[in-house]
């Protein structure tokens, strides 16, 4: 690939001198310098004027956040009823959360927030005890609440706790210790500890997977290649933990592990993308006993679900697109001898265990059915669910009676049940109370045709008795990629739009994981017009049945979602009135050269595979597939300075083509948030302002001068 750059000075970013007016507020973009930046694939000059862009930690790329920022806040502020939105979704916000109760020792864990508190706090209450403590505050480890609890493992009797923080939203993590018993935190730290979980072996220590630390670059850009999983002894220096696997022997760029409930067995995962993995077992019971490999390739997926004896239960897709669990044994556990414990079905299937059963969770049309099976592989029942939503939490110990699952949907928040593993019943734990009259609203799921013919599910959530006139400001969300299933679920952002007589829609898209991995590749690779087909056939949809029309349609997505919301609009730009690309991966070109990025080329493919691959995304790619002369939807980019899962540099160079070849009046703001990430462990405070912010945005561009 040739490339030919030209530097230009700081002195070329200067502020236009023509204002552009939407309904009376008037903005001065900045006039981003361009760069004589050019690539060739296959023989195609490709221009990256705004390459610079990428260089996050530059003082010219900060002093460009800083005037775009200035510019996007100073417009937002103008808003009347911005203030209004915020003050609501606050009080809307400040009622208690807690999360299902987990026994660990001699204590019983749980998370809970106040209200308004950025972080949730973990508590505990001793058996026999009504009195609860804090265990671990996450909100004093940051002034300003950015330092997030992002990981957590307790030893098997639980005296001693492992804990990742996050720092400002980065995927790096650092690792301390602390005993549960006296407090004490122990001198043990990790640092660089990257995509890991804490994986502990008895008392003495613990696995993590961590990758090299960038020798050049800037950490939260830096590619990283070779993941590798170590072993930490306690009380011991970092420097000195055990490198099991990865490294030079066997590269990987994901490593993962885990133990058997009876910490016999070592289980380890290796994958070169987001989808199929190799996996592999060590017997720790066997002094240096090797690691051996149960499948030795990356063409699908499985993972163990737990041991018995010499058996294993392992969950796979291999022969089934929906998964099933099989067994095998210890002596030779290849596929080859796999046998059928819960076989597939028409439905996606995950497992858990608890109290010596295996909890199936089906999605039937994306919704949640739990059956509970023996561990021969016998139903025992399907567990009563309160309604049509999303259920989690059916986990535990073997030794466990009873277990806490949640259960959730688009206008039921998150409510905890106690389940009886024995007898199957289930009563009601804890239910948040939140002011807000839910029997107002509804739920309903469609089924709508794509443009090939193919039939995809919405859900569509709004006030009871609503006019179907075209008039109804409605929020299409939606993901569409990575096997990643979008299933009912609660936000108390989505109220504030709801009770102002906003829509809610959220179609199931292919690419994602809702009907299989069939499902999930019919929109990979060169299947990825799919997923914006059926995107824009939603839209279609909502506005034929006379929920909505252009003028009243917003669109939005995060990550993937904002790939599908910058190709749709640059395919589509009369669809929808306004835009909220979030976190996007919005240059198909270069995605791959950034931290974690080639880990995706499963789904995108990358430029450089084949010129037939380099065509197809070049084709859709968001930054440069931007018109000039064409008349974009009121756009709204979202991203933040410690992103570095996927870069900020996509969001800055997407908003600067928008800017410079927008036409007519509609605003083209980026919001950059900053001391913040991908979106994990994001303070309450940013959360609430970036809602209000949004909803703002959209009903403003909508005409609204007063709220509906």
């Amino acid at each position: 690939m040739k490339k030919l750059f030209l530097i230009v000075s700081l002195s070329n970013l200067i502020f236009s001198c023509t204002p552009t007016i939407e309904q009376g507020i008037k903005m001065e973009y900045p006039q981003t310098k361009k760069v004589d930046q050019v690539d060739e694939f296959f023989g195609t000059q490709v221009s990256d004027p705004y390459r610079w862009l990428e260089q996050t930690d530059a003082p010219e790329v900060k002093e460009w956040i800083e005037a775009e920022n200035k510019v996007t806040f100073d417009y937002l502020s103008q808003i009347p009823y911005r203030e209004k939105l915020e003050s609501r979704l606050r009080t809307l916000w400040d009622y208690e959360k807690l999360s299902a109760p987990r026994k660990r020792g001699a204590y019983t864990y749980y998370y809970k927030n106040d209200g308004l508190q950025n972080q949730s706090v973990l508590y505990r209450t001793k058996d026999g005890a009504e009195a609860e403590e804090v265990f671990l505050d996450p909100n004093k480890l940051s002034e300003d609440g950015t330092t997030s609890l992002s990981g957590s493992s307790f030893t098997k009797d639980g005296s001693l706790f492992a804990y990742s923080i996050s720092q400002g939203g980065s995927d790096w993590r650092e690792i301390y210790v602390k005993n549960t018993e006296s407090g004490e935190l122990l001198e043990d730290k990790i640092i660089d500890a990257k995509f890991t979980g804490i994986t502990w072996n008895g008392n003495e220590g613990f696995y993590y997977s961590s990758y090299d630390r960038p020798k050049d670059g800037n950490k939260l850009v830096a590619k990283t290649q070779f993941h590798k999983l170590y072993y930490h002894k306690l009380g011991t220096p970092q420097t000195e933990d055990k490198l099991v696997f990865g490294g030079e022997e066997t590269p990987r760029r994901y490593i993962g592990a885990g133990l058997t409930e009876d910490e016999r067995f070592l289980v380890i995962t290796a994958a070169e993308s987001t989808s199929g993995n190799e996996l592999y077992i060590q017997d720790l019971s066997k002094p240096n006993s090797e690691i051996i490999p149960i499948v030795s390739n990356f063409e699908n997926e499985h993972y163990v679900v737990d041991s018995d004896g010499d058996k294993l239960m392992i969950f796979t897709n291999l022969d089934a697109p929906n998964n099933r669990v099989v067994s095998t044994s210890i002596d030779n556990p290849t596929p080859e001898t796999w046998k059928d414990l819960i076989p597939e079905t028409e439905n996606v299937l995950s497992v858990s265990t608890a109290g010596g059963k295996i909890f199936a969770s089906y999605l039937v049309d994306a919704k949640s059915e739990i059956k509970q099976f023996d561990k021969t592989g016998k139903l025992e029942r399907t567990i009563d669910l309160p309604g049509i939503g999303s259920a989690g939490g059916f986990s535990g110990e073997e030794e466990d009676t009873e277990l806490y699952y949640t259960f959730t949907s688009f206008i039921n928040p998150s409510t905890i049940y106690k389940y009886s593993i024995a007898n199957g019943e289930s009563e009601l734990y804890w239910q948040p109370e939140i002011d807000f009259d839910f029997s107002q609203y509804e739920t309903k799921q469609v089924f709508y045709t794509s443009k090939d013919g193919t039939k995809v599910p919405m859900f569509i959530t709004y006030k009871k008795g609503i006019e179907l006139n075209g008039k109804n400001p409605t929020y299409l969300y939606a993901y569409g990629g990575f096997n990643v299933s979008l299933t009912p679920s609660f936000s108390v952002t989505r109220l504030v739009w709801l009770e102002e007589g906003g829509i809610y829609a959220q179609p199931n898209l292919r690419g994602g994981g809702e009907y299989g991995e069939k499902w999930h590749k019919a929109g990979t690779k060169m299947q990825k017009q799919n997923v914006f087909d059926d995107f824009i056939a939603a839209a279609e949809y909502l506005k034929k049945e006379k929920y909505t029309s252009t003028e009243y349609l917003a669109i939005s997505g995060g990550s993937n979602g904002g790939l599908l919301v910058g190709a749709t609009m640059t395919q589509r730009p009369d669809l929808a009135k306004v835009a909220f690309p979030a976190v996007g991966v919005m240059d198909m070109l270069r995605y791959h050269k950034f931290t974690a990025g080639a880990g995706w080329a499963y789904d995108y493919g990358t430029a450089d595979d084949s010129k037939e691959m380099f065509d197809y995304l070049n084709g859709y790619s968001p930054v440069h597939n931007v018109k000039a002369g064409t008349v974009y939807p009121a756009t709204m980019v979202t991203t933040a300075d410690h992103d570095d899962r996927v870069v900020p540099g996509h969001s800055f160079k997407f908003a600067a083509e928008l800017q410079e070849k927008q036409a007519g009046d509609n605003p083209v703001l980026i919001r950059i948030e900053t001391k913040a990430g991908h979106g994990a462990g994001k303070p309450t405070s940013k959360i609430i302002e970036e809602a209000a912010d949004k909803w703002a945005f959209a009903f403003y561009n909508m005409g609204y001068e007063t709220l509906p």
